[in-house]
Order: structure tokens, then sequence, then C-alpha cells
């Protein structure tokens, strides 16, 4: 079901459609859904591309928000980059685990049944996530195959597979440690101190997950950098291509980190963290090939 559906136009034909998709599975909030930037992509000879690849980009928020500066502003990015987008506003608490999980699949289910439409190459879909955006985005790097999964959404597992997978600042650990003990406690529920474990992703990686990009700092002192150190070591040991920047300074929820999403108060920039866009860039140009 469609919530909302705007095109803006040239001339000759569109230039970006931006639809909000209704993403709801059994037990969605209402408002579940799936905001689309997808470009036009002529095929009258001028442009050799004629398939974009798609990042689906699913914001953070702890599980009780989903963030607007970590949505609209990464996928305008994107969509500098010659790739379509989408930010997935998923369900935050009280909905718990694995709802939100499943409307990552059937995110990735419309983009596919859009495809042609869009003009999308569904073999080059990557999954982007910050902070707990990051920890479902890992999510479905280790779980897209799962029959849990697939037989919650009626799917194979070839068409649930993501190219890559794209992590900012991430909930990784459950580990009371490491832990952002919020974002699992209102992922899970009254079942946190049961299910914890399921949903610690350096427990969960197979030689099934998709290359992984990772970035973190090591001031984060909201989810600790030991998130991302133990995401790596877990890929490592499961043989996984995977790239990790660890910047020296910066808060944690820095987004893009440059004066596009600075916050009220002026916090949210971080100079030298800025560029982990542009190594991002490079490794989705590498993955693409």
């Amino acid at each position: 079901m469609s919530i909302r559906s705007d095109s803006l136009f040239t001339e000759r034909g569109f230039l970006m459609i931006y639809r909000e998709i209704s993403v709801r599975v059994a037990g969605s909030a209402d408002d579940a859904r799936l905001q689309t930037y997808i470009q036009d992509t002529p095929h009258d000879g001028s442009l050799k591309m004629e398939r974009r690849p798609l990042i689906l980009i699913c914001p953070g928020g702890g599980y009780v928000r989903t963030s607007y500066r970590e949505g609209e502003p990464t996928a305008l990015h994107f969509l500098s980059r010659g790739y379509h987008a989408c930010v997935l506003r998923y369900s935050v608490a009280p909905i718990c685990f694995p709802t939100q999980l499943s409307e990552v699949g059937r995110a990735i289910q419309v983009i596919r049944e859009h495809a042609d439409e869009w003009n999308v190459d569904v073999d080059r879909i990557v999954v982007q996530g910050s902070s707990a955006g990051g920890h479902l985005a890992a999510c479905y790097g280790a779980f897209w195959n799962q029959d849990f999964l697939l037989a919650a959404l009626g799917a194979n597992a070839e068409e649930m597979r993501p190219k890559g997978i794209m992590l900012s600042y991430p909930v990784i650990t459950s580990d009371p440690a490491y832990a952002h003990i919020g974002s699992f406690e209102n992922l899970l529920g009254k079942d946190y101190e049961a299910k914890a474990g399921e949903v610690s992703i350096e427990k969960k990686v197979t030689d099934a997950m998709p290359p992984c990009f990772i970035w973190h700092t090591m001031e984060d002192d909201t989810v600790p950098v030991e998130n991302s150190l133990l995401m790596t070591m877990a890929l490592r040991k499961a043989g996984i291509p995977a790239e990790l920047h660890i910047f020296p300074r910066g808060e944690h929820g820095l987004s893009l980190a440059s004066p596009i999403v600075e916050r009220a108060n002026g916090a949210g920039v971080q100079e030298e963290c800025a560029q982990w866009i542009h190594l991002a860039d490079a490794w989705l140009g590498r993955l693409f090939r």
C-alpha cells in the first residue's frame, strides 16, 4: 500500500520519485514504511548506466525512534553518486524483534517488485545502518538466509541476498561490558534477558555474511568502539571481506559528520570523520565492479 507518492518532473520526464510505501508485516507499527529516492535513468543513449545500484538506509535511534540526520541526508549523498536510495522507517519500541528484521526483508521485496519500473540493479543492493540501525543492518547481513525470516516473508534465500552491508558506529554486542543496553531492551522488551544473546551479532556471523564496511570513533561513549572491533574480528574468523575505519575523535551519532547534519546545539560535526562517506564510496565502487 502506497502511503504517499510524489514525483519531480523535467520536460522530458521524471527527475526523481519520492514515495512512502508501507512495509508492514505481522506485528508492525502502523507507520512502518519505506521512503524512496529513485532517480531518473534515461534509456535514450545518453547514459551507459541502465540500472542503478540501491542503498537501503536504516537510521539509528536506539530502537525508540528513527533519526532524520541518519536518513535523508545520507540518501541524498548516495543519489549524488548515481545510486538510488531508500530510507527504512522501521518499527520501534514497544514493537519487538524480529519484526524490524522482517521489515528490512519486506523492503527488499518491495524494491525487487519495482525493479523494472525504477531501473534497479537487484544484484547490487546494499544495506546501510547507523547505531541501532547498524545493528538492524548487521542482523539482516547475518540472518537474510535463515528459515524463520524466509518463512515470515514467503521468500526464497536468493531473492533476499544483499550485496554488502555498511555500518556506522553500530550496536553489535549484547555483552554488558560493551553493549548499548538500552537498544537491546527496546528491541527485545520483556525477553531482553532471555534473548539478548540471540541478537549479539558478533556471535552470529557465518560464511554467508556479505562483505562489510564499518566505521567508528575511539571517543564514542554511547556505543563503544569495541562493538565494531568485535564485529570485525568475527568477520575475519568467518573469512568475510571487511573494511574497518576507526577515527580518534568524535561523539556518537555523527551521521555524515559534516555541517549539513549539525545539531541545533552546534554538535554533530567532526571534520576528520566526514571523510568516512568518501571511503565508503570507494568501497562501494570496488564492490560494484
